[in-house]
């Protein structure tokens, strides 16, 4: 198989999601420093540039965080021929382990909020290439991790309340607020 990658800007400007025709992960792995790369041959092998501060894996994308000194004019190919090298060598993200469908735990009310932002605020979360995790519901509060290109993007917060919080609200009376816990 001909690994094809193509790149697409997300709305942080400090990351970019390289696309590949090949699916890399079920699920997805965050690697925001190059400590926590330790176990990702793959993000190990990328924190080596030094113009990565992040990495972030899903689906058929990884999304990488760029330094502040480092422009995308002058990295983009180089990160494009890595990443199309990592993949068609197939350099593991993680080592192997078992993959399952999510389980939803908490109450009626918690396990109807999890659905929701799985079923449809994932998907979009992705195609920007980031992630969304439930943390908590408390009081009307649901509290939410976000990974990848949504970690500090600037456009997060208008996502979080315009979108997560309205979509929430709609579905499911009892949520009063949205928020995102820090990484």
């Amino acid at each position: 198989m001909t690994i094809n990658v193509y790149t697409e800007q997300t709305p942080n400007p400090a990351t970019m999601k390289f696309m590949v025709n090949k699916l890399l992960i079920n699920g997805s792995e965050d690697f925001a420093t190059k400590d926590s790369a330790e176990q990702s041959p793959f993000a190990k092998e990328l924190f080596k540039f030094n113009f990565v501060a992040g990495v972030f894996f899903a689906s058929n994308f990884v999304t990488v965080t760029k330094t502040e000194d480092a422009e995308w004019a002058d990295i983009e190919a180089i990160l494009k021929e890595f990443v199309k090298g990592a993949v068609e060598s197939e350099l593991k993200i993680k080592e192997a382990t078992s993959e399952e469908a999510p389980s939803f735990e908490g109450t009626e009310t918690e396990i109807k909020i999890q659905q929701i932002l799985h079923d449809y605020v994932r998907p979009a979360v992705e195609q920007d290439g980031g992630a969304i995790s439930y943390k908590s519901f408390d009081e009307g509060v649901v509290t939410v991790e976000l990974r990848g290109s949504c970690s500090g993007c600037p456009s997060s917060t208008m996502t979080l309340k315009s979108g997560i919080q309205n979509l929430l609200q709609r579905m499911v009376p009892e949520v009063t607020d949205v928020v995102s816990e820090a990484l």
